[in-house]
């Protein structure tokens, strides 16, 4: 996510003062950037609901998904509910059918569709765990406490026309990775993500955004998420509802799982499709009925 144009002073400086983040790095020593960074993450996870928010189990969501090409038009809009439990297992159904399905657990992942089951195709396995590394929710929980992880305070800013810190983390990987908390609430509002090809040496970015958030049994919700990859929209995320620690199984993120859900999407298509053709003989034999006993 790009950073606000203008940024507007720091804690002890006047509030009219012009500021960019790299003037940060030259008034704080390495370590001293450090330390700002992980209070602002501190001040970030008490506010997303402290240990209720570090304690997430599982999480169940409804929603819907619009998707957008390169030129900006929708490709699509669905309704899906979503099933995780964090930080790498994953299953999303289409409604109201739940006939398509995308199942993730680890470096395992399936497909069910109109066609049947089928393992999940390597693209999409390689960026489920790209986005796990990349998942706000684990650097906050579990991330940020990896060995080797570099933490820079990036200094204030406006973001969305309104006050926020940035906080830099480079993981060892070497993934920059830097989020925008807002200053008076300390929810995150943006995470921007940098990336280089190790083939092409290309740069690339993407950025998430947070917004209208609700609380959900003690834990701050965004219910509006949105990414764009090199400044081009990819998606964007409406929740409906959702729901925390309702002890999902781990069943549930099994191929055995869409075994059993094929079996009875299976059976409901063979009696869709059995219903027009009872229907078709029952049009026949009304009509068989009403012809005369001398018809030739």
């Amino acid at each position: 996510m790009a950073a606000g144009i203008l940024a507007l002073g720091f804690v002890g400086a006047p509030a009219l003062r012009a500021w960019s983040p790299q003037q940060e790095d030259q008034v704080l020593l390495p370590n001293q950037s450090a330390a700002k960074a992980k209070q602002v993450l501190q001040q970030a996870i008490e506010a997303l609901g402290g240990n209720a928010y570090l304690n997430v189990h599982d999480v169940t969501c409804v929603g819907h998904l619009g998707q957008f090409d390169h030129s900006g038009a929708v490709t699509g809009y669905e309704k899906f509910i979503d099933f995780s439990i964090p930080p790498d297992k994953d299953r999303n159904e289409n409604l109201p059918k739940r006939n398509i399905i995308q199942v993730f657990n680890g470096s395992q992942g399936w497909e069910l569709d109109r066609g049947g089951i089928s393992d999940a195709p390597a693209t999409d396995l390689a960026d489920f765990q790209d986005d796990i590394r990349k998942d706000l929710d684990n650097i906050l929980r579990q991330r940020i406490h990896e060995p080797g992880m570099i933490f820079r305070y990036a200094g204030p800013d406006i973001v969305d026309r309104e006050p926020a810190e940035w906080v830099e983390l480079v993981d060892r990987e070497n993934r920059t990775i830097r989020i925008a908390f807002n200053s008076s609430t300390h929810l995150p509002i943006r995470e921007e993500v940098q990336t280089r090809d190790p083939k092409t040496q290309m740069k690339s970015s993407e950025v998430d955004y947070f917004s209208n958030y609700h609380p959900i049994a003690g834990v701050q919700t965004p219910f509006q998420v949105a990414r764009d990859r090199n400044g081009m929209m990819i998606y964007q995320v409406f929740f409906d509802k959702c729901e925390y620690n309702t002890n999902l199984s781990d069943s549930l993120f099994t191929k055995a799982s869409l075994d059993d859900r094929w079996q009875r999407v299976k059976k409901h298509r063979y009696k869709d499709e059995k219903k027009p053709q009872k229907k078709d003989k029952d049009q026949d034999k009304d009509h068989t009925a009403s012809i005369p006993n001398d018809a030739p």
